[in-house]
């Protein structure tokens, strides 16, 4: 079993038992109030319960199909705990601009492992930003993608409302960034250079 896999497994599992018992998802989800006065596992238990099968499913079936291929470029240099904790700081840290934030809010909630989940995809587009990804259906360029999904999470994060945590995302998509490019130096003249590829070709 690969991590990945393992840590689906974990999370559906959890998700689907928080939906069974209201007061499971009432102590895991992201409450910036809980978190000030001493529940700070919220930071990082929020990351195993989803909203409903369609947030976990879109979630669970992103990361699977870009966890594995992490895990190859990850795991040789930083073994299977050192992955394991790479996504878990995804969470925690995709979380904490909007502790602060809401962090005398008492109706903000925040739940899923969208954070992590973007560290591990824009930890990939570092490494081939030209991948095709297959957006509903659509064949879009990874740095298509990732241009598009920073600015409508900016511009989202801007107009506030609505039940998605944007911010979370950038927070994650940050954090895959930052922590491939320190772990691997080279990854960024790599990644320019991919850029920057196709231009010389024309």
């Amino acid at each position: 079993m690969t991590v990945t896999l393992a840590l689906i497994l974990v999370t559906a599992a959890i998700s689907v038992y928080a939906w069974r018992d209201s007061r499971v998802l009432e102590k895991l989800v992201h409450w910036p109030p809980g978190v000030r006065r001493g529940e700070w596992w919220r930071l990082l238990s929020h990351g195993f319960i989803h909203a409903d099968a369609g947030h976990l499913v879109f979630n669970m079936i992103t990361l699977f199909f870009f966890g594995r291929i992490m895990e190859q470029v990850l795991i040789p240099r930083i073994g299977a705990a050192g992955f394991v904790l790479f996504y878990l700081a995804g969470i925690v840290l995709a979380a904490l601009p909007s502790q602060f934030r809401h962090r005398d809010n008492p109706r903000f909630l925040s739940l899923g492992a969208s954070g992590a989940v973007a560290a591990v995809l824009f930890a990939y587009i570092l490494i081939q930003p030209w991948a095709m990804l297959v957006v509903f259906v659509v064949p879009v360029p990874a740095i298509v993608f990732a241009a598009a999904y920073v600015g409508y999470s900016l511009w989202a994060e801007h107009q506030g409302g609505g039940r998605i945590n944007h911010s979370a995302h950038l927070g994650g998509a940050a954090w895959g960034v930052i922590f491939l490019a320190g772990l691997e130096p080279a990854v960024l003249p790599h990644f320019l250079a991919e850029l920057v590829a196709p231009l010389q070709r024309l």
